[in-house]
């Protein structure tokens, strides 16, 4: 599907409107100086572990453990990506190297 150069221009100015929406937004919202609503502050503290939460679900929805490799190679590439992240503190490290590990797993020694 090709778009006309009117659609493409529209697309990228709903995409550049979309964006500066989401990066002023907050501010405008919550200027400051005014208190930060119970609720927004509630949410900041419970979504990012629920989002973590989902991830995880999403990510092993397909893991047959009733067949071979039997979930072992996502068992130790989570068991990596927590044990990174205590040992180091680091979320990309903590994250690349349990997908480095995964990768290793699924494609050399599970292969």
């Amino acid at each position: 599907m090709y778009l006309t150069a009117p659609q493409t221009l529209l697309m990228i100015l709903a995409v550049a409107l979309g964006t500066q929406l989401t990066r002023w937004l907050p501010f405008l919202l919550f200027p400051e100086g005014k208190a930060v609503p119970k609720t927004v502050i509630y949410l900041g503290k419970l979504l990012p572990t629920a989002a973590m939460g989902l991830l995880v679900v999403y990510c092993l929805r397909g893991v047959s453990f009733t067949a071979p490799p039997h979930g072992i190679p996502e068992a130790a590439a989570i068991l990596a990506v927590i044990l990174l992240h205590r040992w180091r503190g680091n979320v990309l490290l903590s994250i690349a190297g349990g997908t480095a590990l995964y990768m290793v797993l699924v494609q050399v020694v599970f292969a």
